[in-house]
């Protein structure tokens, strides 16, 4: 590690979650780090979380938009403001959160580690686990896979108790950006999140970029986060899968072969009739149905650069 430590913006996105951020923030502040600096993006919030957030943690830096710009839009907002500062504020990282996690006081220290032993390292990521009492040693990402099916990104480990399987540190497909530490310069060479992904795969997408101009995408077995997803119930909503194939299919076109996108129709052609008896029996299979109309969706959207820096 450098000398001085090297300074790192961690930027928090809440949207209406003012309970769930005050608790991450609790859990960001006690990070042993010594150069990091918090950063909220209010994404339009109606429910006094700005207030609340300034009470109990006055030292930390918030930003505001009136209306909810998406995941991307609302990361690119904190993504922007910590570019641009300079001179002693001059952040060299920045670690995009989510704000439903609870974080080891190590995790960023150990994060740091592995982003300064090699400067080809763009994107270093946590080793993440469920946030309920009886799943906190099962792990939800250790790193993630990359593959042109229905579903492009697939969580290393998913559901596995912590054996130490993945105790090492590695390099990775991607980043899941629930927690995600990005080098400077690999924000200003790639540019910013697309917002073109309005929820769903933006992470990926931007790892995608980065590798591109040689950076490496690296997971850091030492850092530890929990993340509150539910194992048992999972997010298979209407809302949630119409986005999740909508991305899916924009992520194909940018980024696929001519095989890779015909194999992407038919893994989602074979998925969704299984998925839709599946779901049957508890009233859910809207969300089968809305995965195929995002993912059709996805192909008839005009496609446009990413946001530049």
């Amino acid at each position: 590690m450098r000398d001085p430590a090297p300074r790192v913006a961690a930027i928090v996105l809440n949207y209406n979650g003012r309970e769930v951020t005050l608790q991450a923030l609790a859990s960001l502040s006690a990070m042993d780090y010594p150069a990091f600096d918090l950063v909220v993006v209010d994404n339009g919030s109606t429910d006094g979380s700005h207030g609340a957030i300034a009470e109990a943690f006055p030292g930390v830096v918030q930003r505001r938009t009136e209306e909810n710009l998406g995941p991307a839009g609302g990361c690119n907002l904190g993504i922007r403001w910590a570019l641009e500062q300079e001179g002693d504020r001059r952040y060299d990282y920045l670690l995009i959160l989510n704000n439903d996690i609870e974080v080891a006081p190590d995790m960023l220290t150990e994060m740091m580690r592995v982003a300064e032993s090699d400067p080809a390292i763009g994107v270093v990521g946590p080793k993440a686990y469920y946030h309920a009492p009886a799943d906190r040693d099962r792990i939800w990402s250790a790193g993630g896979r990359l593959r042109f099916r229905e579903s492009v990104t697939r969580e290393r480990g998913e559901g596995e108790r912590d054996r130490g399987q993945f105790d090492r540190d590695e390099e990775v497909d991607y980043i899941n950006g629930c927690a995600m530490l990005v080098r400077r310069e690999a924000f200003e060479r790639a540019g910013l999140w697309d917002p073109i992904f309005h929820l769903a795969v933006e992470d990926a997408d931007f790892c995608m970029r980065i590798k591109a101009l040689g950076y490496r995408c690296w997971y850091a077995h030492r850092a530890r986060l929990w993340h509150m997803v539910a194992y048992a119930t999972g997010v298979y909503k209407p809302g949630k899968t119409f986005h999740t194939g909508r991305s899916t299919a924009i992520f194909v076109r940018r980024y696929g072969t001519f095989r890779q996108k015909l194999q992407s129709w038919l893994w989602l052609l074979a998925a969704i009739p299984v998925a839709y008896l599946r779901e049957l029996p508890k009233g859910n299979q809207a969300a089968a149905i809305s995965k195929f109309r995002g993912y059709r969706e996805g192909w008839r959207v005009e496609l446009v650069d990413p946001p530049r820096w």
